[in-house]
């Protein structure tokens, strides 16, 4: 899971079948809102484990993807922006290496239930609600 507190079953919202997602393969990309505003999110497995993060850099707040889905590095170690090359560690989003700093990527709460990938809203990460005046994907 990628959020510190463990989610409960409200409030889930499933994203896709477990399946769906192959140990270091393309991840998951959909779209959120971060504080009220549209991003786009990708969840990914990592050494078995499904992990999502906002997808924005640390270094300039910019998506990291270099093809949508793309974000692991050539040797599949690290997430890597595709822009400025900064690295960041799959299981915590900790800043590895490259212009990010110390920190972390934004966390978004998933779990893994019933075969199923949810995602979980937090007070700073809500879903997209498309039937709401200016709703709509990121540009």
């Amino acid at each position: 899971m990628a959020d510190a507190a463990a989610p409960g079953a409200e409030g889930a919202l499933p994203l896709c079948a477990s399946a769906d997602l192959a140990e270091r393969g393309p991840a998951l990309v959909f779209d959120v809102l971060l504080h009220g505003e549209p991003v786009r999110a990708f969840a990914l497995r990592f050494d078995g484990v499904v992990v999502a993060y906002v997808n924005r850099c640390l270094h300039v707040p910019m998506e990291m993807d270099w093809v949508s889905g793309q974000f692991l590095d050539r040797e599949q170690r690290f997430i890597v922006c595709a822009t400025h090359g900064a690295e960041y560690e799959p299981a915590d989003g900790r800043c590895v290496g490259g212009p990010c700093g110390r920190g972390r990527l934004t966390a978004v709460a998933v779990a893994e239930c019933d075969g199923q990938v949810c995602w979980y809203p937090s007070r700073d990460i809500r879903p997209v609600l498309f039937d709401e005046p200016g709703a709509g994907s990121p540009p």
